[in-house]
Parts: C-alpha cells; sequence; structure tokens
C-alpha cells in the first residue's frame, strides 16, 4: 500500500457527561508535525495523544482538535476554585494600584480563566479512556483515507510512467541515425577543411563529437530508473522520500538528454519527458 499525506476524520460519541468530538486533518509535511486543539481541561492528555499519533504516523502535518461540550448534569457538578480565584482579585488589586484606569475583570472573563472551574466528579479518569478511544477510531479512519488517497496516487504515477516509456520508445530508436547522419555531415566539412591527408584528425573529431551527441546512456538509465520507481510503488510502504530522490534521477537524465540533443524530435520528448516528471514530483510530494 502506499500512503497518501492527505486525510480527514471525524468521529463523535455522546456519553452521560456530554458530547465529545475529535476532528483529525494531515496535509503533506516534510517531517511529522503535530498540532493540537484541546480544551484547558484536556491538555494533559496532549502527551498521550501526541504519542499515540507518533506511533502510527511517520510523515504529515496533522492538525487534531477536540471538542467536548458537558452535559447538563456535568455542569451542575462544576466547582469554583477559591484559591486561584482569591489569586486573580489580589494581582486585580495590585495592576490597578499602579494603573488605575486599568479595567476589571468581568465575571465572563474569570469563568473563562483556565483552571477557575474544576469538576469533583469522581469518575473524571472515564474522560481519559473516551478521549484515546475516540482518537484511536479517528485515526483508524485516518489512515483509511489516506490509504485510499495513496491507491489514487499510486495509478496516477504508473500512468506517467508507461507515458514515459511511450517516449523513450520513440526516442531510442533514432538515436543510430541521428549519429550516423551527423557523422556524414561532419566528415564532409572537415573534409572540407582539412582535406583528405587528415583522415585521422577527421576520425577523432568525428568520434569526439558523436559521444557529445549520443542520448543512448541517458534513455538507458531513464528506463532503468522508471523500472526502480515502479518497484517501489509495487512494494509501498513510507516510500515518499525515495521516491522524491527517484524524481531528481529522472529530471537530472531528461535534462541531460535535452542538452545534448541536435534533433528537433529529441528535444520535443525531453522536454515532454521534464513535464511529467515535474507532474509526478508534485504527486509524489503527497506520499508519506
Amino acid at each position: 500500500m502506499i500512503f497518501s499525506m492527505t486525510g480527514y476524520a471525524a468521529v463523535s460519541q455522546e456519553t452521560p457527561h456530554g458530547s465529545f468530538s475529535i476532528e483529525i486533518r494531515s496535509v503533506n509535511n516534510r517531517y511529522l508535525d503535530i498540532l493540537f486543539r484541546l480544551p484547558d481541561e484536556f491538555r494533559k492528555q496532549e502527551a498521550v495523544m501526541r504519542e499515540l499519533l507518533t506511533a502510527q504516523l511517520s510523515r504529515g502535518k496533522v492538525e487534531c482538535r477536540l471538542n467536548f461540550s458537558p452535559s447538563t448534569s456535568t455542569v451542575n457538578l462544576l466547582q469554583l476554585d477559591h484559591t486561584l480565584l482569591e489569586q486573580l482579585l489580589q494581582l486585580e488589586q495590585m495592576i490597578k494600584t499602579r494603573h488605575a484606569v486599568a479595567a476589571s475583570l468581568t465575571v465572563v472573563e474569570i469563568l473563562k480563566w483556565p483552571g477557575i472551574l474544576g469538576s469533583n466528579h469522581a469518575n473524571i479518569e472515564e474522560f481519559d479512556e473516551i478521549t484515546v478511544m475516540l482518537l484511536q477510531t479517528a485515526l483508524n479512519d485516518l489512515k483509511a483515507a489516506r490509504i485510499r488517497e495513496g491507491d489514487k496516487l499510486k495509478l496516477i504515477l504508473l500512468n506517467r510512467i508507461e507515458q514515459m516509456r511511450q517516449l523513450l520508445q520513440i526516442a531510442s530508436p533514432r538515436i543510430p541515425a541521428l549519429i550516423a547522419a551527423f557523422e556524414e555531415k561532419l566528415r564532409t566539412r572537415l573534409e572540407e577543411i582539412l582535406g583528405n591527408y587528415e583522415n585521422e584528425r577527421i576520425h577523432q573529431e568525428i568520434t569526439l563529437f558523436a559521444g557529445k551527441i549520443d542520448v543512448d546512456e541517458e534513455l538507458s538509465r531513464l528506463q532503468a530508473h522508471l523500472n526502480e520507481v515502479e518497484h517501489i510503488l509495487n512494494k509501498g510502504g513510507y516510500v515518499g522520500k525515495r521516491l522524491d530522490f527517484m524524481m531528481q534521477e529522472l529530471h537530472r537524465e531528461a535534462n541531460t538528454i535535452g542538452s545534448k540533443s541536435v534533433d528537433l524530435e529529441i528535444t520535443r520528448i525531453s522536454m515532454e519527458l521534464k513535464v511529467i516528471i515535474e507532474q509526478m514530483r508534485e504527486q509524489v510530494q503527497n506520499i508519506e
């Protein structure tokens, strides 16, 4: 299987304590970058949630959002942290002493202060269990979505490989005839300049020039690279970085073919190859 780094999953669950929901979004990224958006009362669970995601994902920019809407019975169990409230009021008085125009804290602002409201619920550990269970469910859905997207990317890349092979089949038979034609043309020009008595010099010049315009070796390496890319795709796994390296190798060979070409058709094929490789590179950036 090929895994895309793009995916989305959302799960929710109703409990006697309230409504829990988790959303996970992921896009491509060079490394694994996880961002959590959690209510303050769930911040202590971030380490466990990060460990769970890190163990099952290797690359991608991942955003995990947890929402919790408490039930009426749970809200009734909320208690005011009087110690923290007293500290806030003392700090407010200190600030007003130094800045008389400072505005007073409102009731809403106090209630929204992190940690000001707590719960005396005896089974608060259940929140942790529900959160981890929901996260694992969402993570399974995310991985399934990334696999589906990866299958699509694989088909696209295999199609691009076939297009490139068709271009190579057009280019390869032209090389011997091109070399022979340019050799004959060069021989005629050199004989006009050097005369027949410089046959050895003419032969050396023709051999040197033929080597400069012969792209058969580059075509062979390009074919070998395509075979390797196909092998990597069929093997599957976390192959994004390997495929990215292979795109660099493909582009290098296609670029060399273009720079050595003395034929308009070969130049055209080189340009088409580079366009296809760039399209493949864009798709590869999404593979984990």
